[in-house]
């Protein structure tokens, strides 16, 4: 379970659940003079809370469940995300009949109106909410990478082992001899070739700028040592990080878990 692969539609998707919950306990209809009920009166309002209220719980419950699943995970044959959007739009329907069937002499009460509201969010985000880029980027935004200690103006990074008294280090010079550059660790002055048999890289591109990323469909994410076995799935609503280019069409990214990878397939994804 990973909380960074919620979107910002899944948040709207909640806050619209806790406002149904607090409808809920309103009243449904209202009349002078009459104590009108809640819709948890079932005595009353027979099938409002069924057919309204508990149903868009249980839609937003699998809606969620479907982002915190893993890819594939089914409920009698269909995805969780097929199961929410059904469910949300039939709270919708029944809260909108609810407004139109209000009894004569009656008035709509603050839980039929707010029940009517957050349902029709519920069912919008749900249709519509993968569509909308504002609604698409992640709820809980991934932490920024560290960035290496950049050294003062002037001065040189220190590399590590290259200081006096470690193997490679250079060794002070007396007074007035020329500085001796210092031999590869072992001795020599042959410097070491790469293995022969080593695979070529392509190297990333020298202006590239980091930037997030969302893939249309679900897209395998390959290891960077070449292993054929994907290490992770794209999903689609899901924003990524792009650290570097390899090619025209290759991209090395970074999941919400910080595991990196080679993206080969990037045509159609969208720039964050």
């Amino acid at each position: 379970m990973n909380i960074r692969s919620l979107t910002r539609g899944d948040g709207v998707v909640i806050g619209a659940a806790a406002l149904l919950f607090i409808a809920s306990f309103l009243d449904f209809y209202s009349a002078p003079g009459v104590d009108a009920p809640s819709a948890w009166d079932t005595d009353v309002y027979r099938l409002a809370l069924p057919s309204i209220f508990l149903l868009a719980f249980i839609a937003v419950g699998l809606l969620v469940a479907a982002r915190l699943q893993p890819a594939g995970r089914q409920l009698l044959g269909l995805p969780f995300q097929a199961w929410g959007t059904v469910l949300s739009v039939a709270a919708a329907w029944s809260a909108l009949w609810a407004l139109i069937t209000c009894p004569t002499g009656a008035d709509l009460g603050a839980g039929a109106v707010l029940g009517f509201l957050a349902t029709a969010v519920l069912a919008g985000v749900t249709l519509f909410g993968a569509k909308v880029p504002a609604l698409a980027g992640q709820l809980v935004p991934d932490p920024k990478p560290a960035t290496a200690a950049v050294p003062p103006y002037g001065g040189q990074p220190q590399q590590p082992g290259a200081g006096y008294g470690y193997p490679g280090g250079q060794e002070p010079q007396p007074y007035g001899a020329a500085p001796q550059p210092a031999p590869p660790y072992g001795g020599g002055h042959e410097q070491p070739q790469p293995p022969q048999d080593a695979t070529p890289q392509p190297a990333p591109a020298a202006d590239f700028t980091p930037f997030w990323f969302a893939v249309p469909v679900a897209r395998p994410l390959f290891a960077e040592d070449g292993n054929p076995a994907p290490i992770a799935e794209l999903a689609p609503g899901t924003w990524y990080l792009a650290v570097e280019q390899r090619g025209p069409a290759t991209l090395i990214a970074q999941t919400q878990d910080g595991r990196r990878g080679v993206l080969n397939d990037t045509s159609g994804i969208q720039r964050g």
